[in-house]
């Protein structure tokens, strides 16, 4: 302490020293304040823009039913009581792989949150895949990065309709089979969802045409997609919940069994 308080030089050095420590401290303490500030946000943000994903779904669906029903015009009004068939769930990825033959992502929503097998899981870009196993807090998702994996979807430009599945190799692509051979198309053309299942809704985006290839059947294309989903830095989903899915299926069973 005498040298403290005998020189000046060396008294200012400590003040400026602890100046420093300080300024520093407080500065990590921010950062790591505005970072869980911003994890809120960003939480906050992945709920109103699937809230907002939902809406569109749904002004979509009310804009097919009145292009569709060209005899009868079946308007709608802002105050309408027609309920909406699919809601959603958000969750987060825990577990994901994209390197195995057989991949899976681990969610860390469950039973007790409303999920439950056969439903459709979407990112903020497009599919993810379809619920698999469900525990009470946990579900495991069979993804298109997964060959068991099949979907439905169609040329946004033509409406023709193929089974997408996975090529095994590139966790950015999937192939999109069974195209009729007088399909329009161009590189670039987006890919969705047909609707032609009770898990996904029509329209929701898959990928965009990035290649196509002839089938050993002449008369059929098979298209390469690029994906729009990254599955290399998946962090959140949502869960689709068609609220009708059990009743669709069950009349579908009851028909095959007529046969």
């Amino acid at each position: 302490m005498l040298v403290y308080r005998s020189n000046a030089y060396q008294r200012n050095i400590l003040f400026s020293s602890g100046n420093v420590i300080t300024g520093k401290i407080a500065s990590v303490t921010g950062a790591v304040n505005t970072y869980l500030s911003l994890r809120d946000i960003n939480k906050d943000l992945m709920e109103r823009n699937g809230l907002l994903e939902m809406e569109l779904l749904r002004l979509q669906d009310q804009m097919d039913g009145l292009l569709a029903d060209t005899v009868a015009f079946r308007g709608f009004t802002p105050d309408s009581t027609e309920v909406f068939d699919f809601d959603f769930i958000s969750a987060e990825v825990v577990s994901n792989s994209i390197s195995s033959q057989f991949n899976y992502i681990t969610i860390n929503k469950g039973k007790a949150d409303g999920i439950a097998p056969d439903m459709g899981v979407v990112s903020s870009k497009g599919v993810v895949g379809i619920v698999s196993v469900v525990s009470d807090h946990y579900a495991v998702i069979l993804p298109v990065l997964n060959p068991k994996f099949r979907l439905s979807c169609k040329v946004l430009r033509s409406n023709n309709f193929g089974s997408l599945t996975w090529n095994g190799r590139d966790p950015r692509m999937a192939d999109l089979e069974e195209l009729p051979k007088h399909v329009v198309f161009q590189k670039g053309d987006t890919v969705v969802t047909s609707g032609y299942s009770a898990i996904f809704p029509s329209g929701i985006r898959v990928g965009t045409i990035a290649a196509h290839k002839k089938q050993r059947d002449d008369n059929f294309y098979t298209l390469e997609v690029l994906l729009a989903t990254d599955f290399t830095s998946l962090q959140h989903v949502r869960i689709i919940n068609n609220k009708r899915q059990k009743e669709q299926i069950e009349v579908e069973q009851e028909a095959k069994r007529n046969d």
